[in-house]
């Protein structure tokens, strides 16, 4: 029922920065939570980041101080700004949305590959 598109996703430096869209259609809701999770090759997926409904953040112990995840409720998109790249960041990057009293992340992007060179 939700599409989620990521996008912005490429090759940069170490040291470099980012920023990924995740676009929302369909039937979204205000109270919706929207996270962030990523993958590396021969890894679990790990969360990220999360804004919820309210606007509260969460991140990563491994990302905080470098990312920040936003969120623009008018153009149903969800952003993450990834500043200071290390080459541990290299995975593919997925958005999902969790329904408000849900514990799981339902709806999910096809991800945007993220690769920081070293």
């Amino acid at each position: 029922q939700v599409q989620l598109t990521e996008s912005g996703g490429g090759l940069v430096q170490a040291g470099g920065s980012l920023r990924l869209s995740c676009a929302a259609s369909g039937r979204t809701a205000s109270t919706d939570t929207m996270g962030w999770f990523r993958q590396a090759p021969g890894k679990e997926r790990e969360f990220v980041a999360l804004i919820t409904w309210d606007g509260g953040t969460n991140y990563a112990d491994s990302v905080k101080g470098r990312f920040t995840i936003s969120g623009d409720n008018a153009k149903n998109t969800v952003y993450l700004q990834m500043i200071s790249l290390k080459s541990e960041d290299t995975a593919v990057y997925y958005c999902a949305l969790r329904r408000f009293g849900v514990s799981r992340y339902a709806d999910w992007g096809q991800g945007t590959q993220v690769t920081v060179s070293s």
